[in-house]
């Protein structure tokens, strides 16, 4: 090879090994000596992006989706709690989207599942973790104090945005399907419209027919 070219090459190859070093360098300025994770993304109310590009979901708590009723204010809540922050992740296996499914824990040791399930960010979801049953006590606390999503904000016995459009569009908690209460179900009174959960009010049998929705049976 010309002497000259083998030492350009060999500049070339110094040069791509510093940059390489370099970014490798920078990768691992992103977890702390403790193994501990930098927050660099929120994506909504219960999953985030850990350096260098690994997300994460947070297990047994289920933040609205994103343009249901308190997503914002969940996702809102997320980013002030953790973002730019380094994290201690404890993982338990993957959910359909490949996301680790964990329980996140504060530099302070601060779980951040239980700080959102406390300030009703979200619902239970039943994962297989170590802190399974005391999320789920403190999610129903939550509910029975009616914080958050739980709050008549989202959780409406009464529609409080329109009271003319009274009709409920429920979800089955077991079938998942959709239908309408009008006044005079006879479970009409004790259905109560969950915005977090994608349910709906409206304001004729027509417009929750044209949404997916059926007459419950128990309806005249």
């Amino acid at each position: 090879m010309n002497p000259k070219i083998q030492k350009i090459t060999f500049g070339l190859l110094a040069i791509i090994s510093s940059i390489l070093i370099y970014f490798y360098q920078q990768i691992r300025t992103f977890q702390s000596t403790e193994g501990k994770f930098l927050v660099t993304q929120v994506l909504d109310g219960d999953s985030f992006v850990i350096a260098p590009d690994q997300s994460i979901r947070l297990a047994n708590i289920d933040a609205p989706e994103k343009g249901r009723c308190y997503s914002d204010l969940a996702t809102d809540f997320l980013t002030d709690l953790i973002l730019g922050k380094y994290v201690d992740i404890k993982h338990f296996g993957k959910d359909n989207y490949k996301r680790s499914l964990s329980l996140v824990y504060l530099p302070n040791g601060q779980m951040v599942n239980a700080i959102m399930a406390e300030n009703g960010m979200g619902i239970y979801t039943s994962t297989k973790t170590d802190a399974r049953e005391e999320i789920n006590k403190i999610v129903n606390t939550a509910k029975t104090n009616k914080i958050g999503v739980f709050s008549d904000v989202c959780s409406q016995s009464q529609n409080l945005t329109n009271p003319n459009c009274s009709i409920k569009g429920n979800i089955g908690k077991h079938d998942r399907k959709k239908y309408y209460h009008i006044s005079g179900c006879r479970d009409y009174v004790e259905v109560t419209i969950e915005l977090h959960l994608g349910e709906q009010w409206f304001c004729t049998e027509k417009e929750a027919i044209e949404a997916g929705y059926v007459k419950s049976k128990y309806c005249p």
